[in-house]
């Protein structure tokens, strides 16, 4: 199975929806996904004050790109604070976060398996 084949439609026709951890100040639109492998492209979205240190550090067995919209946030584990037009490129495995932003933040991202 793949994502499904989409043509354009507004983005904004897609729900945000709480991701896991259930903290309602971080949530995604998922605009794609891939129902047996679970990668998927989305907008992540933290609200000012969200910090998902609850969540903890993560690490995925799958690529991960992100691409900052909007805002900022800053990876507690690194001390460094990320800004809008920033992009990174995480191969399996890679550990980031936790992340807490004041002003808020909107990403798009990118999940895929390299098979």
């Amino acid at each position: 199975m793949a994502k499904p084949e989409y043509e354009f439609f507004p983005a904004s026709d897609v729900e945000y929806t709480v991701c896991p951890g259930d903290d309602p100040k971080i949530t995604e639109r998922i605009l794609s996904k891939d129902p047996e492998s679970g990668v998927a492209s989305r907008i992540l979205r933290y609200e000012p004050g969200a910090d998902s240190t609850p969540m903890g550090v993560q690490k995925h067995d799958f690529w991960e790109e992100v691409y900052i919209l909007e805002g900022s946030f800053t990876d507690l584990s690194l001390g460094e604070t990320f800004t809008a037009g920033m992009y990174a490129c995480r191969p399996p495995g890679m550990p980031h976060g936790p992340w807490r932003t004041d002003e808020g933040v909107v990403t798009f991202e990118v999940r895929y398996r390299s098979e």
